[in-house]
């Protein structure tokens, strides 16, 4: 049996590592996997043995409040794969977490993988020395991701993303409306403020004022918004509570994020892996963020590239506006979002856009990373 050490620290992590373990147990057989992982993980037979929570923290200077726990909870998982050595790690995302972990196991001649390349072409690109030294294999979700791993010896192989796979080349905004109940022939305006309370609580507040200002406009207008649970809904709806904008046209659903998304015909949200996905249902978006300032101060001093937001990323320039730190505000937002609204031609040339873009990213990843990992245990095995 093939023993499998995985560790996911957020939902998307969950996401790919549960369609990493289904691969890998069609391509192999029989296979035991444990670590940390979420219910999508879980469900594919992960022992999770630390709650995958834990981990989801964002931030430079937020990090520091959970750091002791953080170094407490990779001490231990050391010491468990120390004590009983899989057959191969996998790290998948969270760098500043795996890679310490992979590298202490990598020292030990396990065979290390780390599945979605950090961001070393963007910021602290000095990672890549780490790097070197902790994996045996990098899985990238992008084509432009792996020229500067083999640039830097280190092994690399572009996979593709499995949510290009999961989302339909063309989507069905009214097929989501009917799931969702909408109205079909109203504007709707998505609002993805992201999923940890820390962001919510800095770009709800821009997000519902902006809305307030569109709903001044544009009075038909209707507002959705998707959460990951009740709780998250609560916390939501005390933030609107206290914006005044309680009578805002505002329909808040839980874990419903594509339906929504697909919904949609503009979108407000924050930059990560949602904007991947707003893409693949090719929708015109705004994209926001907030930090701490500190932390913003010290990713702005390590950062090479001039765009956050993953379609301008994959599209070489600027395709969709970005509003970050000072600049998001309900005014940016408003004119950002009602510039879309007024110029539907800008609207169908996004879409060609992105539907090419999504062209290139829809591979058989799961397939391509499982392979990928088998070729370097036998690689290993004949070494």
């Amino acid at each position: 049996m093939l023993r499998i050490g995985i560790v996911a620290g957020e939902a998307s992590g969950d996401y790919l590592g549960s369609h990493l373990i289904k691969a890998l147990r069609a391509e192999h057989g029989e296979i035991s996997v444990e670590g940390i992982g979420g219910e999508l993980m879980i469900s594919e037979g992960c022992l999770s043995l630390f709650p995958m929570e834990k981990l989801s923290v964002m931030g430079l200077v937020e990090v520091l409040d959970s750091y002791m726990e953080l170094v407490g909870i990779r001490k231990r998982l050391l010491e468990h794969f120390t004590a009983d050595p899989p057959d191969v790690f996998i790290g998948i995302d969270a760098p500043d977490f795996n890679l310490g972990l992979e590298q202490n196991l990598h020292r030990q001649e396990i065979p290390t993988v780390h599945y979605v390349s950090p961001s070393v072409w963007a910021w602290r690109r000095r990672r890549l020395s780490k790097i070197r030294e902790s994996v045996d294999l990098m899985l990238t979700l992008f084509p432009f991701e792996t020229a500067i791993y083999r640039e830097n010896n280190i092994e690399a192989v572009y996979v593709g993303h499995p949510l290009a796979e999961k989302i339909k080349l063309k989507p069905d905004k009214l097929a989501a409306r009917d799931r969702l109940g909408l109205d079909k022939s109203t504007v709707i305006i998505g609002i993805m403020p992201g999923s940890r309370n820390n962001e919510i609580r800095r770009l709800l507040p821009p997000f519902l004022e902006s809305a307030k200002l569109c709903h001044l406009e544009f009075p038909n207008i209707q507002f959705v918004s998707s959460v990951l649970d009740s709780k998250t809904i609560e916390y939501c709806e005390q933030i609107q509570l206290s914006l005044s904008a309680q009578d805002l046209p505002l329909k808040m659903f839980k874990d419903k994020a594509h339906d929504v998304l697909e919904a949609s015909d503009v979108l407000v949200l924050a930059s990560g892996t949602v904007t991947l996905e707003a893409m693949l249902f090719k929708k015109p978006m705004v994209v926001a963020y907030k930090l701490n300032p500190v932390s913003h101060f010290i990713v702005k001093m390590m950062t090479y590239i001039d765009h956050a937001a993953l379609p301008n990323l994959l599209s070489g320039q600027e395709v969709v506006p970005e509003c970050l730190q000072n600049k998001c505000s309900a005014d940016n937002l408003f004119k950002h979002i009602k510039d879309w609204i007024n110029k539907p031609e800008k609207i169908n040339d996004i879409e060609h856009q992105f539907t090419e873009i999504h062209s290139k990213l829809k591979l058989d990843s799961g397939v391509l990373a499982s392979r990928a990992i088998l070729n370097l245990l036998e690689k290993k095995q004949n070494d």
